[in-house]
C-alpha cells in the first residue's frame, strides 16, 4: 500500500469520526482506488456503507477484505458480524445466522453474543414461522421430492427456539453487565415467547446498566402505554432519539419519531 493511499485513508477515518460521511466516503474510495489494503480502514469504510443503507455494496466490499492478508482474529470476527448484518438487511436472515453460528463454534465473544442473539430474536418472530408447502404435482414415473410436513416444521421451529433461548441465557452468563445481551433476552421473551412479565425483568436490568439504550427504551415505553401513561412513554422515546441508531435496532430513528408524533396527537 502506497503512502498516498495510507494518507487518504487516515484522513477519511478522521472525517468519519467527526461525522463527515460524504467527505469520508470520497477519501476512502480514493484510497481504495490507490490500492488501500489496510483491514482497519477497509472495515471502517464497510461500516460507513452499512450505516448509509448500502448493504449490497458493503457485502461485496467485505468479501474483498476477507481475502486480504494481515486480518487479525478480532477483525475477522467483526467482518463476519458486519457481513451477517448485511445478509439480514438484504432479506437473507438464515445466511447471517448460519455464518455467526460457525464463528461462535470457533470462539465465543461478547460481540457475537450481542449480534447473533439479536438475529435469533428476529429469526424466531412468530410471523417468520414456516408453513408447509403443498405437495408438488409429479408426472408419472418421476420421483416425488421430499416435502416436510407442518408437524416436522413445527418441531424444528420449537427446537430452534429452545436453542436460541439457551444461547441468549448463555450470553447473559458470559457478561451479565452487557446491556445488549440483556435486552436481547428481554426481546426474546417479549417478541418470541410473548412473556411480557419475564421480559420486563430483563429490560429493567438492561436500562439500569445503559439508561439510553434505544431498543430497551422502546419496549419499556410499551409498558407505559399499557398502563395508560403516555407521558412516561414519550419521555422514553424522546430520550432514545439521543442515541446512535444502528442497522440492528428494532426501529429506525424515523420510525421512533413517527411514534412520538402519533402519541402527541
Amino acid at each position: 500500500m502506497g503512502f498516498i493511499a495510507t494518507w487518504k485513508a487516515q484522513q477519511a477515518y478522521k472525517l468519519h469520526g467527526k461525522g463527515d460521511i460524504e467527505g469520508a466516503r470520497k477519501l476512502y474510495e480514493e484510497a481504495i482506488a490507490k490500492g488501500l489494503d489496510n483491514p482497519r480502514f477497509m472495515l471502517s469504510y464497510a461500516i460507513l456503507l452499512i450505516r448509509s443503507g448500502e448493504y449490497q455494496k458493503a457485502k461485496d466490499h467485505l468479501v474483498k477484505i476477507q481475502k486480504m492478508p494481515g486480518l487479525t482474529a478480532d477483525q475477522k470476527v467483526q467482518l463476519f458480524i458486519d457481513y451477517a448484518a448485511c445478509c439480514f438487511k438484504l432479506g437473507d436472515l438464515d445466511r447471517g445466522v448460519d455464518l455467526l453460528e460457525k464463528q461462535y463454534r470457533r470462539q465465543a465473544t461478547g460481540t457475537l453474543y450481542e449480534t447473533l442473539g439479536y438475529l435469533y430474536v428476529e429469526k424466531y418472530e412468530p410471523a417468520r414461522k414456516p408453513v408447509a408447502a403443498p405437495a408438488p404435482e409429479v408426472a408419472e414415473g418421476e420421483e416425488a421430492p421430499v416435502v416436510k410436513t407442518q408437524a416436522e416444521l413445527d418441531a424444528e421451529w420449537e427446537e430452534g427456539k429452545e436453542k436460541a433461548l439457551a444461547f441468549l441465557k448463555e450470553g447473559v452468563d458470559y457478561d451479565e453487565d452487557d446491556a445488549i445481551v440483556l435486552d436481547n433476552l428481554a426481546q426474546f421473551y417479549y417478541r418470541v415467547l410473548g412473556d411480557k412479565e419475564e421480559a420486563k425483568k430483563w429490560f429493567d436490568k438492561a436500562i439500569e446498566i445503559k439508561e439510553g439504550q434505544i431498543d430497551t427504551l422502546w419496549f419499556l415505553s410499551r409498558y407505559d402505554l399499557d398502563n395508560g401513561d403516555t407521558a412516561a412513554a414519550l419521555a422514553k422515546l424522546e430520550k432514545s432519539l439521543e442515541g446512535r441508531f444502528s442497522v440492528l435496532n428494532y426501529h429506525t430513528k424515523d420510525e421512533v419519531q413517527a411514534e412520538i408524533d402519533r402519541l402527541k396527537k
